[in-house]
Parts: structure tokens; C-alpha cells; sequence
């Protein structure tokens, strides 16, 4: 009996949690509803409520979004909102710290979260799986002598919460692993760990006999 309910934990508790998630984001994308006139909401339209309704019409706004700032006159009108929120003392400091992060983290440009790392941590001699954010900045720079590596430490199961340490870069070892993989073994506390990879073999170009 208890080998049955055990297996029957396995199967039920992952989709549980699945749906959980999925019903907190589509809840919460759902919000975006509160924008749009009574009578264009879906209890107006069809005459009750509809789950997800929020999401798509979230998702329609962020791509819409996207699609008139990619042209020279939507990126005009995103420069000119920028300096109009520049100009409001509040907002001015959240804005552009949270942009800034955004674009950082987003950008496919930038190297945030673009790398798994094998760092010593809490002590030496004990290792966990680290995110590379970039390198040390402003008068932090000044202070520390040789190359450093900016890595975020993600705390488990829930990696939304961790910690910001610079190593040296000699400190630290680059995994040969996705950022996503590196997530999965992170939040299953080691249980779900990537597949092995085996290690690439470099050949040499054959020596040219000398005459």
C-alpha cells in the first residue's frame, strides 16, 4: 500500500504543482483585464468569465508594443516618454534602475545569466552552481585587484531569492551546461541533474616531416 501511494505521489504532486504555477501567472496576466473598458470585458462580451483572456490580451500588448518602438517613430515616442519620466523625481530613480536591469538581464546582448558556474561556496571545499551577471563596476572596481567575476548564488528550491559575490575569475569553473539545465538541478535540489557530457577531443594536425 505504501509503494502505491508513494507512486501516486510521483505522478499527481509534479502536475499539481504545474498547475498551481500556471494558474498563479494566468491569474495574475489576468489583471491587465482592469484596462480595458467594461464593456469589452469578457463578462460583457460573453457573459461570463473567461480564464486566460487576460493572458492573451497581455501578450498581444507586450508584441504590439515591441512592433511600434522597432520603427524610427515608435523610438522617438519611447525617447520622449523616457525624458518625461526622467523629469519626475521618484519615478526618475525606479525607472532607470529597473530598466537598466531589464535590459541587462534581456538584452540578447548582454552576458547576464548567460553562463553556469561551479564556485566554492558557503566556505572552500563546498561547491554550488552560480550564475555569471557580469563584472564589478564603478568605485568596486577600484578596490579590487586582479580579474573579477560578478556571479549571482541562487539559494534552493526557490532561486528567485540568492546572493551577489565577486570571485576571482581563476576562482571560478564554466559548466559545460545551460542556463535552463542549471535551473532544473538547482530548484530539485540536485535530484534532476543534466546529462553527462563527454568531454570534446581536440586533434592535432600531424607534424610535417622535416627534409
Amino acid at each position: 500500500m505504501r509503494k502505491y501511494f508513494i507512486t501516486g505521489l510521483l505522478v499527481l504532486v509534479p502536475l499539481a504543482i504545474t498547475l498551481w504555477v500556471l494558474n498563479l501567472i494566468i491569474g495574475t496576466l489576468d489583471q491587465s483585464l482592469m484596462l480595458l473598458p467594461p464593456e469589452w470585458q469578457p463578462v460583457s462580451l460573453f457573459g461570463f468569465h473567461l480564464p486566460g483572456f487576460g493572458t492573451i490580451v497581455t501578450l498581444l500588448i507586450i508584441l504590439l508594443t515591441g512592433l511600434v518602438t522597432r520603427n524610427i517613430i515608435g523610438n522617438r515616442l519611447l525617447l520622449l516618454w523616457e525624458q518625461l519620466l526622467q523629469r519626475i523625481p521618484v519615478v526618475n530613480s525606479i525607472y532607470s534602475s529597473v530598466k537598466q536591469v531589464s535590459d541587462t538581464l534581456l538584452s540578447s546582448s548582454g552576458n547576464a545569466f548567460r553562463k553556469a558556474l561551479l564556485v566554492q561556496y558557503p566556505h572552500a571545499g563546498s561547491w554550488t552552481i552560480a550564475f555569471q551577471t557580469g563584472t564589478p563596476g564603478g568605485d568596486v572596481k577600484n578596490h579590487l585587484q586582479g580579474d573579477y567575476v560578478s556571479v549571482y548564488v541562487p539559494t534552493t528550491p526557490n532561486p528567485t531569492s540568492g546572493f551577489f559575490l565577486m570571485f576571482r575569475r581563476e576562482d571560478i569553473i564554466e559548466l559545460d551546461m545551460s542556463v535552463d539545465e542549471a535551473l532544473k538541478y538547482i530548484v530539485s535540489m540536485g535530484v534532476v541533474a543534466p546529462p553527462p557530457r563527454q568531454p570534446s577531443i581536440v586533434t592535432l594536425p600531424p607534424e610535417t616531416e622535416k627534409h
